[in-house]
């Protein structure tokens, strides 16, 4: 799923309540997508843009939760 409105992976109903996500045991606060089958979480690294504007994301894989706050 993808916290970013633009997405097509994006589904409103899933963030009407404010979600969690933790890789390996670590809660992440700027996580963008994620898949918990796969294991992976796809983060912003805000240093390096893309060639419309917004920031690259950095796959990063491991154990992922998501969890109600």
């Amino acid at each position: 799923f993808s916290g970013n409105p633009r997405s097509p992976f994006h589904v409103e109903e899933i963030f009407e309540c404010e979600i969690g996500i933790r890789l390996n045991g670590k809660e992440g606060f700027d996580v963008e997508e994620y898949c918990i089958s796969e294991g992976w979480v796809k983060v912003g690294d805000h240093k390096a843009l893309d060639r419309r504007g917004k920031t690259l994301l950095l796959t990063k894989k491991g154990t992922v939760e998501a969890f109600y706050r």
